[in-house]
């Protein structure tokens, strides 16, 4: 039933119950192979798996060794950033920076977004040291600067980064450029390939 090329040709079978009760044969679980000898390939915006396959197989149809070698995602389409359930980081300013920044106004307009999963406002410290003249002498003087951000999980198929920074902007914050929290730009494991 299998081609030579599938990966489930060496898997043995297994006779199970069905939802009747009656006794069917079924391919057993395929557990992970062992990767030996790989490479590392960088994710580009539109790569796809069958293409991968083709260019490192030579046979598109092998893309799951690929999967396989990469069990930390759970969706092929996690694995080259194309799933529908995405992370993207919002910098962002208060518009009125002496008035207390509308947060619960924030978290209350994103959340009633059709598609907008989880939000976690984040505050970065770097403490920068600055060189000041004090009564003559030269003294460092130590200041903290913080940086807000939103993180918002959301589904791309309802929503987009341009309608999310809207929202934030109605809100009362200033939207600096969002960073994808995807695999593009990250290295995946491409096995070699049996005999070569």
């Amino acid at each position: 039933m299998f081609s030579k090329e599938s990966r489930y040709r060496q898997v043995p079978d297994v006779t199970v119950s069905d939802a009747r009760g009656r006794l069917v044969f079924a391919k057993d679980i395929r557990p992970f192979p062992d990767v030996t000898g790989t490479y590392q390939h960088v994710v580009n915006a539109g790569d796809r798996l069958d293409q991968l396959a083709w260019t490192y197989y030579g046979q598109p149809l092998q893309y799951w060794r690929i999967c396989d070698a990469n069990p930390a995602f759970l969706s092929p389409l996690a694995l080259l950033a194309e799933e529908a359930l995405v992370t993207t980081r919002f910098p962002v300013t208060p518009k009125t920076p002496d008035a207390d920044p509308p947060w619960s106004a924030l978290l209350k307009a994103l959340s009633a977004q059709i598609g907008v999963d989880d939000i976690t406002v984040v505050e970065d410290v770097t403490v920068e040291q600055h060189p000041r003249t004090v009564d003559g002498g030269e003294v460092l003087v130590t200041t903290e600067r913080f940086s807000r951000a939103v993180v918002i999980t959301y589904n791309r198929v309802n929503l987009d980064t341009v309608a999310l920074a809207e929202v934030i902007d109605r809100v009362g914050f200033k939207v600096d450029t969002p960073v994808d929290g995807g695999q593009v730009g990250q290295p995946i494991i491409v096995p070699v390939a049996v005999g070569g």
